[in-house]
């Protein structure tokens, strides 16, 4: 117990209280944010590239360090650390920053999907998260003006400990070597059934290099998956990307809006029986077919353009 030096007597009581609670729900946001994205990695990692990251690894690592940010704040704010000079200015910093990447995207993209905010936890659109944010900075400035905390004379060693747990955190439970690279495999895949429906793809799957991804229109990981080719054909557009997508209609709207992915060229299948043929292992099935020969097999975590470019110049 480390003996508080500077507190506001001159504060009433009622204020102090309110003031505590508040930094108390600030602290709490910030900590369910960054473990709830501990647990949605892979969606942060993505919006990363979405906004310019080209490569996968940094895109990574900038994931796991914007974590910890929120992780430090969130323990910085709990401890009462340097709110006035560090803690309270980081965090409206840290608000307005993401606010104003949420209207760029509702600019480019629409109001639309999962802003990311709480991972997967609790889906919030953009517009949604900008009033959050609004709401949070308020809840910032008054904390600003009227609670500047306790100080600590060993402050310096609380607020170390602190950002070297913040900081090891998300690379402890999201380990750098988590990726692996595609399966290795030699598979005949016959693909004439999707030339048999009314509305054939408009590239020739059965000849030359493709990456051909089979999704089902309401399967959670396979969003993610589609998600991730709109990231990748819109920085990497001469990627040989294909979906084909089965499901119920009704499906069809959500999934785009929350994936993006409308400008990947994909096939709406209806064969459910031979959809079911190439996706016997489970959805999404992703593949990289080199004249109607599979040769890898790949999940959305090993969805690298590095890989995929190398492959395509074997």
């Amino acid at each position: 117990m480390h003996k508080a030096i500077n507190t506001d007597s001159k504060q009433p009581i009622f204020i102090t209280i309110i003031a505590i609670l508040l930094l108390l729900t600030l602290a709490a946001v910030f900590l369910f944010s960054g473990i709830s994205k501990l647990f949605a990695f892979e969606q942060l990692m993505w919006n990363f590239m979405d906004v310019g990251i080209t490569h996968m690894a940094l895109a990574g690592i900038l994931a796991r360090l914007f974590i910890a940010l929120e992780l430090l704040l969130g323990c910085f704010l709990l401890l009462q650390l340097y709110l006035r000079s560090f803690t309270y200015p980081a965090v409206m910093a840290m608000l307005v920053g993401f606010s104003v990447y949420l209207m760029f995207l509702i600019q480019t993209q629409g109001d639309n999907g999962n802003c990311g905010c709480f991972g997967e936890a609790y889906a919030m659109r953009p517009s949604a998260g900008i009033l959050k944010n609004i709401g949070l900075l308020g809840i910032a400035a008054l904390l600003w003006r009227y609670f500047p905390g306790r100080s600590y004379k060993n402050s310096i060693y609380i607020a170390m400990m602190a950002i070297m747990l913040s900081l090891m955190t998300p690379f402890v439970v999201i380990p750098l070597s988590r990726q692996s690279q595609p399966t290795v495999t030699q598979a005949d895949i016959n693909l004439q059934p999707l030339y048999e429906e009314a509305a054939k793809p408009t590239v020739d799957l059965r000849k030359g290099k493709h990456i051909v991804a089979f999704m089902s229109l309401s399967c959670p990981h396979c969003k993610k998956a589609a998600f991730l080719f709109h990231i990748l054909k819109k920085q990497h557009p001469e990627l040989p990307l294909y979906m084909v997508l089965a499901g119920d209609d009704a499906d069809e709207k959500n999934f785009f809006e929350e994936t993006k992915s409308m400008s990947v060229p994909h096939l709406r299948f209806k064969n459910m029986d031979a959809f079911m043929q190439y996706a016997k292992e489970g959805v999404p099935a992703i593949f990289y077919i080199n004249n109607s020969v599979i040769e890898r097999k790949a999940n959305y975590f090993q969805l690298d353009p590095g890989y995929m470019s190398t492959w395509l110049k074997q």
